[in-house]
C-alpha cells in the first residue's frame, strides 16, 4: 500500500469528472487499499479518486469512530434522497476550512463494491453526508461551490496564503 498525494483546492485536476469504472481488477483493488491507507493517515472520513488525481468513480469512506468500517463505492449512484440537513463539512482538500453545507438528511445509494458485486445501501446522518460530498468530488465539485461567490473567494485566498507561507 502506499499513501497517495491529495491535490488541494483550487487545484484544477479536482474539476475533472471522474469515468466509469468498467472493470474491477487487482488494479482497482489496489487504488482502493492506497485510498483507504491516504484517508486514515490524513485522519479523513472520506476520499474520492478525484482526490488523489485518479479520475475513476471510487470512493473509499468509514465514519466510525475506532476506523474499522471501511465501506467502499465503485460507480455509485444516489437513487433516493430523503429530507434536509444542514452540517458541518470539511475536506482533506481543502484543509483547515470547515462550513455549514445543505444535503439531503438520507439517501440511498447503489455502488459495487471492491469485488465487483451491486450492493444497495441506506445511510442517513454523516455517513450520507460524506456519500454526497464524496460524489460531488467524482461530478468534479469540491463542497465549497456550494458556498456564496464570496464565501468562496475568501477561502481560496486563505488557502493560496497559507501555501505562499510554507513555501
Amino acid at each position: 500500500m502506499a499513501i497517495l498525494e491529495i491535490l488541494q483546492y483550487p487545484d484544477p485536476r479536482l474539476h475533472l469528472p471522474a469515468a466509469r469504472v468498467e472493470k474491477i481488477d487487482d488494479a482497482t483493488r489496489q487504488l482502493v487499499a492506497d485510498m483507504a491507507e491516504t484517508m486514515y493517515a490524513a485522519e479523513g472520513v472520506g476520499l474520492a479518486a478525484t482526490q488523489v488525481n485518479v479520475h475513476q468513480q471510487v470512493i473509499v469512506i468509514d465514519v466510525s469512530p475506532d476506523q474499522t468500517d471501511l465501506r467502499v463505492f465503485i460507480n455509485p449512484e444516489i437513487i433516493r434522497r430523503e429530507g434536509l440537513a444542514l452540517n458541518q463539512e470539511g475536506c482533506l482538500s481543502v484543509p483547515g476550512i470547515y462550513e455549514n453545507v445543505e444535503r439531503a438528511d438520507a439517501v440511498t445509494v447503489t455502488a459495487l463494491d471492491a469485488n465487483g458485486a451491486r450492493f444497495t445501501l441506506n445511510a442517513s446522518g454523516l455517513l450520507a453526508t460524506c456519500i454526497q460530498h464524496e460524489m460531488d468530488h467524482l461530478l468534479g465539485k469540491v463542497f465549497v461551490e456550494h458556498l456564496s461567490e464570496l464565501k468562496q473567494n475568501r477561502i481560496r485566498a486563505k488557502l493560496k496564503k497559507r501555501q505562499r507561507k510554507a513555501a
